[in-house]
């Protein structure tokens, strides 16, 4: 059989799925983000790298992509599924709340980057208006990689969003204007700039008003029949008909796909459809990720090592102190605005996009435009490291509040919630509602400043330091609770602080019965096991369903409770007995 009767898609598909089968799970082994995986292969199976072989070696066709343009239609579609999956977690009501950042700190930050840049390339010699074509493509910040990578709900994580909202607003302005300012631009292009967001307008607000009204009848007719195939079809429905309604008017899909994000988010069925297009999503976006590569030209980048690298490192140097001053300066934390000046440094998919369309307006020579996309390419790899170079320097800039420098040694006696995670917010919280002070420690500097942002008391440290036990006020502790899901480590506490403290009460969290029964034996108090807790619940719930009034209800949950407590206590003691009798004979 021979490479030219087999189609370019069967190949390329081929490829893919080779390289999210195999390649990005040795990555995964290795600690190492996908995002770099899928880029990599992109570099190595693409045009330039073992693609240019395919002539000599015919067999390489099976193991290479034969065309980038082929896969421009997925790399699209895995960026409009991204932006939906953004718009669920987001709200109206939180839109609106981010509203001074999106058009304050966001028109800044595009503003202030793409002027700076613009000018350092038209002191460098680029005419006036491929400068700032150049500058503002730079500008952009990669939504793509950024905001998995951030989250939205974290303090970094609202500010890169912001940021990156209003850059996608700005994404059909600036295509326009450089085309309206290319030397074979028609004298419509401001005119055709009006119309498209006169009727972007119109089509965003018939979304809106259409959406909250037919977007819940049309998944609750899907969750009637009980069909994932079928809400899988709504879902896609949903997006691909959003996307193209604002494409048809000139803005960009992803504009349609976030506010179809935003509508859906306002339904009970939000989760459900998040659920039903990740891993579709995952997969495209990879595409995305692979073209990407695709465009980074080895023998061109080695021929110009040194000043694609001092391009890169400028480039990322310029963004990463102007997006963190101007936070700053609007009252963000040091530490957060050090860490999402970083994290937002790196190019965009955009960037791409505008350098294209500068190219094709003949306002950026073809040369110029490939050096500065393989610059992007380059910069969109380094983001994961971006982001951990970030993280650690936000963290020196402002180290999290710890047990060292923090007033410990209340003279109010407080319960000691060890881990502040899901579970350990929620016990803090019920803590607070009934008046028992507490104080919550994480050797997690992430989840203390999520902590302290959403008003717990919160320190940082490490619960197994040695000296910690003593500055906490373990002699005047009515109670300590344990709620970290590391099931070695709770065992190690529990026993260290029996050891010490051999009448304070230990609260402990458990996976199961039988490590409920392993925390008995190394000195809890009490140890809760999750999977008792969800059965209780839902009997409980089963029980009052059908009718049974709440108090036998509650009362029979209670001895049940009580009864299963008992038979692990018996357990463990009746484990404790052998070695006890071993270590009596033998002594």
């Amino acid at each position: 059989m021979h490479a030219d009767t087999i189609s370019p898609l069967m190949s390329d598909a081929l490829v893919i799925l080779g390289a999210a089968g195999i390649v990005i799970p040795l990555f995964a082994r290795f600690r190492i983000t996908p995002i770099i995986g899928f880029i990599l292969v992109g570099v190595l199976v693409g045009p330039f790298g073992l693609g240019r072989l395919v002539p000599e070696m015919p067999w390489l066709y099976w193991v290479t992509i034969s065309s980038t343009e082929s896969l421009a239609p997925f790399a699209e579609f895995g960026i409009i599924l991204l932006l939906f999956t953004i718009g669920l977690e987001l709200s109206f009501n939180r839109l609106w709340q981010l509203r001074k950042l999106v058009f304050g700190l966001g028109a800044l930050e595009l503003l202030i980057i793409g002027s700076l840049l613009a000018l350092a390339f038209f002191a460098n010699g680029q005419p006036l208006v491929a400068a700032a074509a150049l500058g503002f493509a730079l500008a952009f910040s990669s939504t793509a990689l950024v905001l998995p990578i951030s989250g939205t709900r974290t303090p970094v994580g609202r500010a890169a969003l912001s940021m990156l909202l209003f850059e996608d607003i700005m994404i059909v302005p600036i295509i326009f204007i450089l085309g309206a300012l290319a030397p074979y631009a028609d004298a419509e292009g401001f005119s055709g700039l009006l119309t498209t967001l006169w009727q972007g307008a119109l089509v965003v607000l018939v979304m809106m008003v259409a959406g909250r009204f037919f977007l819940p009848r049309l998944f609750a007719s899907a969750a009637r029949a009980k069909s994932s195939e079928l809400f899988m079809a709504a879902s896609l429905l949903v997006v691909l008909t959003s996307a193209l309604a604002t494409q048809l008017v000139g803005l960009s899909p992803i504009v349609g796909a976030l506010i179809a994000g935003l509508l859906i988010a306002e339904t009970e069925y939000h989760s459900e459809v998040e659920a039903i297009i990740d891993p579709f999503k995952g997969l495209a976006l990879g595409i995305f990720l692979i073209t990407v590569g695709m465009a980074i030209d080895v023998t061109m980048l080695w021929s110009n090592l040194w000043a694609i690298a001092g391009a890169v490192v400028g480039v990322l140097a310029l963004k990463a102190v102007v997006t963190g001053v101007l936070l700053r300066l609007m009252g963000a934390r040091a530490g957060t605005a050090t860490e999402t000046g970083i994290l937002m440094a790196s190019p965009s998919e955009t960037s791409l996009i505008v350098l294209a369309a500068a190219a094709q307006a003949s306002i950026v020579s073809a040369a110029t435009a490939q050096f500065w996309q393989v610059v992007i390419a380059l910069g969109l790899t380094v983001t994961p490291l971006l982001a951990r170079l970030g993280r650690v320097a936000g963290r020196r800039v402002e180290p999290a509040p710890s047990l060292d420098d923090a007033d410990h040694r209340d003279a109010t006696p407080r319960v000691i919630v060890i881990g502040l995670g899901r579970v350990g917010r929620l016990v803090a919280e019920m803590l607070d509602r009934h008046g028992k002070p507490y104080v919550g420690i994480d050797s997690d500097s992430d989840i203390i400043d999520h902590a302290r942002n959403a008003g717990f008391k919160a320190l940082y440290g490490n619960a197994a330091r040695g000296d910690l036990l003593d500055k906490l006020g373990m002699a005047e502790c009515p109670a300590v609770i344990l709620t970290m899901d590391e099931h070695v480590l709770a065992q190690q506490l529990v026993r260290k602080l029996r050891a010490a403290y051999p009448d304070l009460p230990i609260i402990a969290r458990a996976r199961d019965t039988f490590h409920a029964t392993e925390l008995y034996k190394a000195g809890a108090t009490v140890a809760v096991p999750e999977t008792l807790e969800s059965s209780l619940q839902l009997s409980e719930a089963a029980l009052v369903e059908l009718g049974v009034a709440m108090g036998p209800v509650i009362a029979s949950i209670h001895e049940k409770r009580d009864e299963f407590r008992e038979r692990i206590q018996q357990d463990a003691a009746l484990d404790e007995k052998p070695k006890l009798r071993t270590s009596t004979a033998e002594s």
